[in-house]
């Protein structure tokens, strides 16, 4: 979004912001003293021009001078960005939770875990993370996190709820995890590697999952009942370094197998009851998943978010968070389906 859609659009954004922006811009720090900023109204301005255009921090500063939103320099805007993360994070995990009621009455309620890497200019590795919770009905995300290269992808970052099925990748068929969502009452479908993840039997058992891939035919699904046994703290990622007495619980699930056309056995684990879904009515929960990507190429692609201008620098962090903000923004202006008002916006 350049400058000049920003501005156009800026009446309805702020009808999508917290209602107490000014107050919650002075109590994390991010507008302590004004200096030639009025209000946060206008520092949230500055800070969105600066993520969402090709613009420097010394073009965004003439421009708010010449427009007269604020009296402020190149360096003073870099001061307020590096100074807004906290206030970036707070508006953004506001912005983007929940809004649908609680999953009643048996309906099941999928979302979608994953998340995407973002690496700024010459960099050799992972240096950040985003963490996302989505919504397969609307393409949109309803929780995000931004972590560093060291936190990995699992259920436990994720604020799953009682009721819902959170749908992830082999990256999340992690024990701890699976545990941690089914703490929360959450059921989890997840793919599964067999190298990467000790399951048992019933009589609680070693289950060798590969050697059970001769059962799967070339068309229909198998099913088979497990056990995870949940790693203690002190265990290391190797599934194969503790013994399962020293499991701290167990959780029932069932594996679920299907055989690809080219001939590739894919493997799920659902923590759901046969009663709430069957073997295919799992492969077929597996499937939306893949709208969690159609969402990460929408925001690399529309919103450039993989365009890190700065590796590791005092603002970068604050420019990730202001380009989500903007994202969120965004998925809440042009809704990809269900009821819109007339006027475009919600009224308050």
């Amino acid at each position: 979004m350049a400058v000049s859609g920003l501005e156009r659009q800026w009446p309805y954004v702020l009808t999508l912001l917290p209602a107490d922006l000014e107050v919650s811009a002075r109590r994390s720090g991010a507008l302590v003293r004004a200096r030639g900023v009025p209000n946060a109204q206008a520092l949230l301005r500055m800070v969105l021009a600066y993520a969402l255009s090709d613009l420097s921090m010394k073009d965004v500063a003439a421009w708010a001078q010449a427009s007269g939103l604020a009296q402020i320099t190149g360096p003073g805007l870099f001061y307020r960005i590096r100074e807004a993360e906290g206030w970036l994070s707070e508006l953004l995990g506001r912005l983007v939770e929940q809004e649908v009621p609680s999953p009643q009455n048996g309906v099941l309620w999928a979302r979608i875990v994953d998340a995407t890497v973002i690496t700024g200019p010459g960099a050799r590795g992972t240096e950040w993370r985003v963490h996302v919770l989505a919504d397969p009905a609307t393409g949109g995300f309803r929780a995000v996190e931004l972590t560093d290269a060291g936190v990995g992808e699992s259920y436990a970052l994720h604020p799953v709820s009682p009721g819902e099925v959170v749908l992830g990748d082999r990256g999340y068929a992690r024990a701890r995890g699976i545990g941690a969502a089914t703490k929360r009452g959450a059921a989890v479908v997840v793919r599964v590697n067999p190298h990467a993840i000790r399951l048992c039997s019933p009589d609680r058992t070693v289950l060798q999952v590969l050697e059970e891939e001769h059962r799967v035919g070339p068309t229909g699904v198998m099913t088979w009942d497990i056990m995870v046994p949940i790693p203690p703290e002190s265990a290391s990622r190797s599934h194969k370094s503790w013994p399962l007495s020293r499991a701290v619980d167990w959780v029932p699930a069932r594996l679920v197998a299907a055989r690809t056309r080219r001939d590739e056995v894919i493997w799920v684990l659902t923590t759901l009851p046969a009663d709430r879904a069957d073997p295919a009515q799992v492969m077929d929960l597996y499937r939306l998943r893949w709208q969690v990507e159609v969402l990460f190429r929408r925001l690399k692609s529309l919103l450039h978010l993989d365009a890190l201008p700065s590796r590791q620098g005092p603002t970068a962090r604050s420019w990730m968070l202001a380009r989500l903000l903007g994202a969120a923004l965004a998925q809440k202006l042009v809704r990809p389906s269900g009821a819109f008002p007339p006027w475009g916006y919600r009224l308050r």
